[in-house]
């Protein structure tokens, strides 16, 4: 069978919505219609149904209670209130929040609104292969610290962080952990308690369902976390949460949930399979490339490397018309300045500026994967004939290098 192109390798940006996603959507369209918060007729009872039924399929893949599910408008919307609600709600008991330089923007940038409020943040390193040390996080807790806020698995290097670890550190101080889970949801376990969060945020389109809705897991005992809502109106979701509910979305994001919970552990065998078939041919046919991220401690689908002496941007815009790849993530995707991440791992801009992503998914095969490795190196060793910095490192002359 002929290879199909576009060969689409940017997992991490989004997933299409899965046949079965889309089938259990579609109902909920067009018949079933009504508003969830209709509790008046037949209508709003069969959307109401759909939504709570969805809500048991997500709590089941968490493994926390139906109840501590808030649905959002997405992983954004999720983490801001994460973030925001909490340091509103504690803010008599303290102001310290601590997280993490990789962190998503929305975690990032909610920490920067809020100590525009008076608010103080810590912003903790990485070691060279992205991971915070759970040690920095222990020695950075002050007695005003309401929060700690640290990324399950990183959206760009795929590195997954000791959360279970710097959990168990936040229960031992009392402290409330909130973890953005987005990348890892669906892809590998996130159980909320083998985990130790007390907030964990998700979002439907990076696992197979459809874009616009998200959760976020609250815990509701041991301890019960309050939350100050950042969007005001008729007190959906328990109050947390105002705004009349997707309910196709939220349908959708249920169903994709159950489809993880049948296929995670051998998608993601499958995945890792795929992903080192293509690091071993970019490794063995190119010098100077670098692997970010931990070797081993990484998401399934993720291979992100640094191809020194060409720009990533060029890379990318060298394959576009048959390979959809990434040079971090798309939320920052129009900005030419060099990844945070990269650069957080301590190697010099030139190096950031040479990565690409590859996130790997369902749709992906042996022969897709041979494609996009024979391609990128076709593509590296093609544009580093135009680096004269190549050109000296042949001839002899050394470069600093990190």
């Amino acid at each position: 069978m002929a290879l199909k192109l576009p060969i689409y390798m940017d997992h991490h940006a989004t997933t299409p919505v899965d046949p079965e996603v889309l089938e259990a959507m579609l109902p909920y369209l067009t018949e079933v219609f009504g508003n969830a918060a209709s509790r008046n007729h037949s209508f709003g009872w069969a959307a109401e149904e759909g939504v709570e039924k969805a809500r048991e399929k997500i709590a089941q893949l968490a493994g926390c209670k139906p109840a501590e599910m808030v649905f959002t408008s997405g992983a954004t919307e999720s983490d801001n209130l994460a973030v925001k609600g909490v340091a509103w709600a504690y803010r008599e008991k303290g102001n310290h929040i601590i997280t993490c330089k990789i962190e998503h923007h929305a975690v990032l940038d909610s920490c920067k609104r809020l100590e525009k409020e008076g608010f103080e943040v810590t912003y903790l390193p990485v070691d060279k292969d992205g991971l915070v040390d759970p040690e920095d996080v222990r020695r950075a807790i002050t007695e005003r610290t309401i929060l700690i806020t640290i990324m399950y698995a990183n959206n760009e290097i795929g590195t997954i962080h000791p959360i279970a670890e710097i959990g168990r550190i936040a229960k031992e101080k009392g402290i409330l952990f909130h973890s953005d889970a987005v990348q890892a949801f669906g892809k590998i376990p996130c159980k909320v308690d083998d985990l130790n969060v007390d907030l964990m945020s998700m979002s439907a389109h990076k696992m197979y369902g459809p874009k616009g809705v998200g959760a976020l897991y609250v815990r509701m005992g041991r301890p019960r976390v309050k939350l100050v809502p950042i969007i005001d109106g008729g007190g959906h979701e328990k109050g947390h949460r105002s705004g009349t509910l997707n309910v196709p979305g939220i349908v959708g994001f249920g169903k994709a949930c159950e489809i993880a919970e049948r296929v995670m552990a051998e998608e993601a065998m499958r995945l890792r399979s795929l992903r080192e078939r293509l690091k071993k041919y970019l490794f063995g046919n190119l010098d100077y490339v670098h692997l970010n991220g931990h070797p081993e401690k990484r998401l399934p689908g993720n291979l992100n490397v640094s191809f020194e002496f060409v720009e990533g941007e060029s890379i990318l815009m060298s394959l576009n018309r048959d390979v959809a790849l990434s040079s971090g993530s798309a939320c920052t995707s129009t900005t030419l300045e060099p990844s945070y991440v990269i650069m957080a791992l301590g190697v010099r801009e030139e190096r950031a500026h040479s990565s690409i992503r590859f996130g790997l998914g369902r749709g992906n095969t042996e022969e897709g994967v041979d494609y996009v490795a024979t391609r990128v190196v076709e593509s590296v060793r093609k544009l580093r004939i135009m680096s004269p910095l190549y050109e000296m490192v042949l001839q002899g002359v050394t470069l600093a290098t990190s």
